[in-house]
């Protein structure tokens, strides 16, 4: 690569952040770490209907979670801003007014009433070269007429002129070449009413201002590619066009069409890479980190939706991910979003996680829940006991609560319709000879005082985690003994007596 390569994220401040939306930023900053190049976030903003306040801030927050740090951002600025288009809005018009100049682009002055009685009169109506010269614009009005009209200021937008019966082609990085007939393609607008461009002309001018060298984003903007292509080439730029790669869709579990929040609703799982809060109904969307995911397996999963690195590896560090990163490796496929996969990836990850590094999560997510732990190293050799059996973050609480608080409701259930006043007997006479040095020496004692006493050890040892746990759950119950110590065993097995004879 002979230029420095430089990329962008260019997400539009509508709303929560869909994990494909994170996923294409994760590829371009990928990329740019694996070239040594820099990673643009870039806020595309141009929408004023659609702009939803607070959305900025909360995609900065999703990257920063994720631990996807742009070079170059709105509050990171470099050399090649602003980054929000709305504030690049006077350099728009400048280059729409030049492509009508050369003959690429034309005014149109369609009121929204004319365009709709056009869309009932022609069934699947298009502006464009069939239609173009119906319409009331500046290759149907006299240069006085058009004259006129911009002196009155009255409302019109610019729209490109799409050649007829040409071929548009170019190479994706990912697809290889991907080709278009013009007759297919609209005259898109470039610049709306209110003076501000729309994507097409916008992407085109800012990537180059700000030297894009790689396009990387959803394949359901290649029908839009033609139309990009055609203004490169217009604006005289097509030697510096970046290079495009149109990523796999993430679609549904059943494979049938792109994935949404509406799909999530349905099903039960998030989209969302943090929760979204309208701010006009007030309505939270849950997002995984709120779920209880890692961000280190949200991004190891997403990385694997559509990319892998040849070999049967699945757990990546972000580190190994930026090493091993290759656009050649991505599929052209959709890939099918799997929320037990996704679990199954944090799973991992907290499995494999250093107790350290877990702890001020497991702290958050106890405080959460109203209980207080104030030993770490007590805290930490809870977290190392439990990790394996946790999926999510919010599992630490149901796995260790009865570490900093006694239970208060037994599965009594499991245990009344064989307990009896020998047993009873039993637990009082144990609690009273407890002998907790280390679980294997008090899981040896405990057996031999059963035999002792006429049990088989394997019809205690449910009574006796319960008594404890407060259910059927949890690590080994003699490890659990030996950390609450002697005197907290003793007054859990006494407690748990009195509501099993009741």
């Amino acid at each position: 690569m002979d230029k420095k390569v430089r990329v962008r994220f260019a997400p539009s401040p509508t709303g929560g952040l869909h994990l494909g939306g994170v996923r294409t930023a994760l590829f371009n900053y990928l990329f740019a770490r694996k070239h040594h190049g820099t990673f643009v976030l870039r806020v595309e903003d141009t929408d004023q209907n659609r702009f939803v306040e607070g959305a900025e801030e909360y995609i900065v927050n999703c990257l920063a979670w994720c631990g996807i740090t742009p070079d170059e951002s709105p509050n990171t600025p470099g050399n090649y801003g602003p980054y929000r288009q709305s504030e690049r809005k006077p350099s728009y018009r400048k280059f729409a007014e030049q492509l009508i100049s050369d003959g690429y682009a034309y005014y149109a002055f369609d009121t929204p009433e004319e365009l709709d009685a056009k869309r009932k009169e022609v069934p699947n109506f298009q502006y464009g070269q069939a239609t173009r010269m119906q319409m009331r614009n500046s290759l149907t009005l006299t240069i006085s007429e058009v004259e006129d009209l911009l002196a009155a200021q009255t409302p019109h937008v610019i729209r490109i002129k799409v050649p007829e019966d040409e071929n548009v082609h170019f190479n994706d990085l990912i697809r290889g070449d991907v080709s278009f007939e013009t007759a297919i393609v609209d005259d898109k607008v470039l610049l709306k009413a209110d003076g501000m461009p729309t994507y097409h002309l916008a992407v085109v001018v800012d990537d180059k201002a700000m030297e894009i060298t790689h396009a990387f984003r959803g394949e359901e903007w290649l029908p839009s590619a033609p139309v990009h292509i055609l203004l490169w080439k217009y604006l005289g730029w097509e030697s510096d066009m970046p290079q495009w790669a149109h990523l796999p869709l993430i679609l549904k579990p059943d494979g049938h069409g792109k994935l949404s929040k509406r799909d999530g609703d349905r099903l039960g799982f998030p989209v969302y890479a943090m929760n979204w809060t309208d701010p006009k109904t007030n309505d939270v969307t849950k997002g995984f980190k709120e779920m209880g995911f890692m961000p280190e397996a949200f991004i190891n999963m997403l990385a694997l939706l559509g990319w892998n690195d040849g070999t049967e590896k699945e757990i990546f560090t972000l580190a190994e991910l930026e090493e091993k990163f290759s656009i050649e490796r991505i599929s052209k496929a959709g890939a099918k979003f799997d929320f037990e996969k996704a679990k199954w990836y944090n799973h991992e990850w907290i499995k494999q996680s250093s107790v350290d590094s877990l702890q001020l999560q497991v702290k958050n997510e106890l405080e959460k829940a109203g209980f207080t732990a104030t030993d770490d190293t007590f805290l930490n050799t809870v977290i190392d006991l439990i990790k394996d059996r946790c999926t999510l973050l919010p599992d630490f609480v149901m796995q260790s609560s009865y570490f900093f608080a006694s239970p208060t409701v037994y599965d009594s259930a499991s245990v009344k319709p064989k307990w009896t006043a020998e047993k009873a007997t039993f637990f009082h006479d144990y609690a009273n000879n407890l002998s907790l040095d280390n679980a294997i020496d008090a899981e040896a004692a405990f057996k031999a005082f059963a035999e002792e006493k006429g049990f088989k050890p394997g019809e205690l040892m449910l009574p006796f985690r319960i008594m404890l746990v407060g259910g059927k759950f949890g690590p080994g119950v003699f490890d659990i003994a030996v950390l609450l110590g002697k005197e907290e065993t003793k007054l859990r097995i006494e407690n748990a007596i009195v509501v099993f004879n009741s």
